[in-house]
């Protein structure tokens, strides 16, 4: 009895603010009803679904047709999922944006690997545009991109959408399949694509911040990509050495030891000016050559990276979100290797407990993306805040 009043408690919680959160396991019965019954009483203009891999994506995401009102339906796969615990495993994440409080448009990218950019940029500007117009009273907005996690075409991708979105903010998560690296799907209304991309552009009379956080600082210890396939996102040597043998010597481990948890705890960032982006590595081929989550080419110079207390890190980034107001709701995109990271230094609960009080809800990701850049090992997002008396 005392589980049924926490999780009626939790439910009723997750229905009063301005975004409306609900999650079950991906296993459950008609779990497109469930999540339903938990958003409460619409009309919403959009939900996004979240989905463990090991769920049924086409059931779900054909149910959810008919679920929600006719609000629009996007749905990725995840590589894990944020929910009411913090870090969830086998959950559906349900977010519904209430019509009262949020205009959006969803755009489809379909076959990433022969975009036209051009006709992407006009259609985002007009898409845009009408969206401005439908909602001009709406003074925030952001865009939020889910894109294939296979696809390996983040980085182009996303200067494409850069130049089509104008001043609105950007930030996205690239979808996953586990640790599987096998399938990643994704759907807007019941229609499941893959080698596609989901751009979302939201107006709100919410306040809003997009927001990108990471816990590392480089190191002094430099690497130089001496041969590399970019298209693939393979590095076949660095300073003029196989490339796993290199960085296991670097890190002064056997390189049979390589291994996601490795990858990990010893990340390589690439400087940009005053700041740092990491560029993950995913694994190491049957070549002895390390195959990267993002972009990476020949004479590109790479630094190793120490990191900060995540849990600690987390909590002040997302604190000063609420510097002013706290967010109703945070929508985030947080990078499996984060959450690799936090089991391997046993900081999974404390993690999940910052996730949890912060109010993040969203998946793990095999990538992310902030304004025009695909980037690893972060948490973005954006914090939506309760509305103002004054913009009703």
């Amino acid at each position: 009895m005392d589980g049924a009043i926490e999780r009626s408690a939790r439910e009723e919680t997750a229905q009063t603010g301005t975004l409306r959160s609900a999650q079950v396991a991906f296993d459950a019965d008609d779990p497109a009803s469930e999540l339903a019954r938990q958003l409460g009483k619409g009309p919403f203009e959009l939900v996004c679904l979240f989905v463990s891999p090991r769920a049924d994506f086409a059931a779900l995401t054909g149910a959810a047709q008919n679920a929600f009102g006719g609000a629009d339906v996007i749905a990725c796969t995840t590589a894990g999922e944020l929910g009411r615990n913090g870090y969830e495993e086998g959950q559906i994440i349900a977010l519904g944006f209430p019509q009262e409080q949020f205009a959006a448009h969803v755009f489809e990218i379909d076959s990433l690997s022969d975009m036209e950019d051009q006709s992407v940029i006009d259609g985002l500007i007009n898409a845009r545009l009408q969206l401005a117009g439908r909602a001009a009273e709406m003074g925030s907005e952001f865009a939020c991109l889910l894109v294939d996690g296979l696809s390996m075409r983040e980085e182009h991708l996303t200067s494409v959408i850069a130049s089509g979105l104008g001043p609105m903010p950007l930030f996205g998560g690239s979808s996953g399949d586990g640790t599987a690296f096998k399938q990643t799907l994704l759907s807007h209304n019941g229609r499941i694509m893959g080698d596609a991309a989901l751009l979302t552009m939201v107006r709100s009379h919410c306040a809003v911040e997009v927001f990108s956080l990471d816990h590392l600082v480089p190191t002094k210890t430099r690497m130089v990509v001496t041969g590399a396939d970019p298209e693939n996102r393979i590095v076949h040597e660095i300073n003029a050495e196989p490339a796993a043998l290199e960085y296991a010597r670097l890190l002064g481990k056997d390189p049979n030891q390589l291994s996601p948890f490795i990858f990990a705890a010893h990340p390589v960032v690439v400087r940009l000016g005053d700041s740092h982006h990491v560029r993950a590595i995913q694994r190491v081929n049957e070549n002895g050559d390390l195959v990267f989550f993002s972009a990476i080419n020949e004479g590109m110079v790479l630094t190793l990276a120490d990191h900060q207390d995540m849990a600690e890190h987390l909590d002040e980034g997302l604190g000063r979100l609420a510097r002013d107001r706290t967010p109703d709701h945070i929508l985030g995109c947080d990078c499996i290797l984060r959450r690799i990271e936090a089991g391997q230094v046993q900081q999974t609960r404390e993690v999940s407990r910052v996730l949890a009080n912060h109010r993040v809800f969203g998946f793990s990701t095999y990538g992310e993306q902030i304004g025009a850049l695909h980037v690893n090992q972060t948490l973005t997002g954006v914090a939506i805040y309760p509305p103002e008396k004054s913009d009703r």
